[in-house]
């Protein structure tokens, strides 16, 4: 007894204890095991259904392309309007039932009417991630919040396939959107809250890298399945999602930090144990050392909403929310806007849209390999500009007569998306360094729901601009370029600590400015 004692000590005076719960995860699980990397990989999975469930509606909901079937002067495929032509002089190229827009004869509704189950959708998202984001936060946590949104929006796919007309495929649409809403949010919180900062850049892409492969799956499947019902996407997207749910719920961990700030130390230990290749006795024996503060997560017993509550009171956090969500807006604009404008561009849609979700490779690749070289602010400045400046030269080219127009567009508009791609991969890494653990999901939750609040508005904004450029692609680059601009008025993070409460935050905040001042004063 007297010997444990004393290795103990010895051990303690050679590695006192951390002082911070991200420095208790760095010490002991910093490294990155097999174990780690495994609970990362699952949790990331989840952009596939994500991305599935986002960018369906390009092919669902789009206008099948017709033909002429009377050879006469009154029809003209390439100028012809199939609403003031008789019904027997055209013809759907494929079987009505490829899209809902054929299937239930609304070619001739009004634009919201046809874009009601897309904007059905997004709206679902956004009052979703209202709703449901501090749960993640308060009650639930980040695991359980994960697994009951896939399961909503599992559920709700599968319901989709039976929808008997458009107002009940976009109330379902509504539902999947509101289930859906917090899938990235929780994913990208808990694959990065398990692991020090070393690697919670690296961690963070990979539910990047999940969002793209669903992104680039879809254009396949819409291909195979092409000439068929549209319904059956949704029954290929709906039963892989339900699989996963099940390995959510018996699988994954829940995110010890969360555990740990909102006092359930036993149970953070434990998963630490399960994950962690160091002495399960060390571990328990740092987490006995640490000071424990969970003053400003109490009140959150009795009211979901206090993490939203936290980040108002504070002017420093309602500064740095208020810039992120603005910056987001704009991202979301673009993010969203462009895959819905491929229709506008003359190339065939399958193909479009796999370049597009191409296009999230190289933004992941250089989000990976340089997360940890690239200043946060700087990079989100360049890429916010790139973007917006790419987006306005779409609109130009649109007012001037050249050669290879459609070619110089599509390359215009893959440069514009990949600019978001990385902005959004940045800023989300960004956010996550920006605010302390009791309110970090609520923080990117907002930050996902301005950019989701820029999908809602990028459809009314697509379908103006089939008129007019200047209402998509010129506003959507102003948007974007300008917006970004807010990123100036942040604190740089890269290479910070987590922080785990509000009073920390300040703290470590404050440490800065007086560095900084005392630079000044030496210069």
């Amino acid at each position: 007894m007297a010997e444990s004692t004393q290795r103990l000590l010895t051990d303690s005076k050679l590695h006192p204890p951390p002082r911070s719960l991200d420095d208790t995860i760095e010490r002991y699980i910093g490294s990155f095991g097999w174990a780690q990397f495994l609970q990362a990989a699952l949790v990331s999975f989840s952009g596939v259904f994500d991305a599935q469930q986002t960018f369906i509606s390009v092919f669902t909901d789009s206008e099948p392309t017709w033909h002429c079937t009377e050879s006469n002067s009154i029809c003209h495929e390439s100028f012809s309007n199939i609403c003031i032509l008789p019904k027997t002089a055209w013809s759907w190229d494929f079987s009505p039932h490829v899209s809902v827009i054929s299937e239930w004869n609304v070619q001739c509704a009004g634009s919201f009417v046809k874009g009601l189950p897309e904007s059905s959708f997004f709206v679902g998202c956004l009052i979703g991630g209202l709703v449901l984001s501090t749960l993640a936060d308060s009650s639930l946590g980040r695991k359980n919040m994960l697994f009951l949104s896939c399961l909503v929006m599992a559920i709700s796919t599968m319901l989709t396939v039976f929808s008997p007309n458009i107002w009940v495929y976009a109330l379902l649409r509504f539902v999947n959107g509101f289930g859906r809403a917090t899938i990235g949010t929780c994913a990208l919180v808990l694959s990065t809250e398990l692991v020090g900062k070393k690697w919670r850049g690296q961690v963070g892409v990979m539910s990047f890298f999940g969002f793209m492969l669903g992104f680039l799956s879809l254009p396949l499947m819409a291909y195979v399945n092409r000439g068929n019902s549209w319904r059956i996407l949704y029954v290929w997207t709906s039963i892989p999602t339900i699989v996963y749910c099940v390995l959510v719920r018996f699988f994954v961990c829940e995110s010890p930090r969360w555990l740990f700030v909102r006092g359930r130390r036993e149970e953070a230990i434990s998963i630490l144990k399960r994950v962690a290749s160091t002495d399960a006795h060390a571990i328990s024996m740092s987490f006995s050392s640490l000071p424990f503060q969970e003053e400003e997560e109490k009140p959150s017993n009795g009211n979901i909403f206090t993490a939203m509550k936290v980040l108002v009171e504070k002017r420093w956090a309602l500064k740095r929310l208020s810039a992120v969500m603005a910056i987001a807006f704009g991202i979301g604009l673009v993010y969203y806007g462009m895959p819905l404008a491929l229709s506008n561009l003359d190339f065939n849609i399958y193909l479009s849209a796999a370049f597009n979700a191409l296009m999230d490779l190289p933004a992941n690749l250089i989000t990976l390999f340089l997360v940890d070289k690239l200043s946060r602010r700087n990079a989100l400045l360049g890429f916010t500009a790139l973007g917006g400046i790419s987006s306005v030269l779409i609109f130009a080219l649109q007012n001037m007569r050249i050669g290879n127009h459609g070619a110089l567009q599509l390359a215009l508009e893959l440069i514009s998306y990949f600019s978001a791609c990385s902005a959004f991969n940045m800023e989300m890494i960004y956010t996550i360094e920006l605010f302390p653990t009791c309110v970090r999901n609520s923080a990117i939750a907002m930050a996902r729901q301005a950019l989701v609040l820029g999908g809602v508005f990028s459809p009314i904004m697509v379908a103006a601009g089939r008129k007019n450029g200047i209402w998509s692609f010129g506003l959507f680059g102003l948007a974007i370029g300008l917006l970004g601009l807010f990123a100036v008025g942040l604190p740089e993070t890269r290479g910070s600590d987590l922080c785990d409460t509000m009073d920390e935050e300040e703290c470590k905040d404050q440490r800065s400015k007086n560095e900084f001042t005392d630079r000044v004063i030496v210069a």
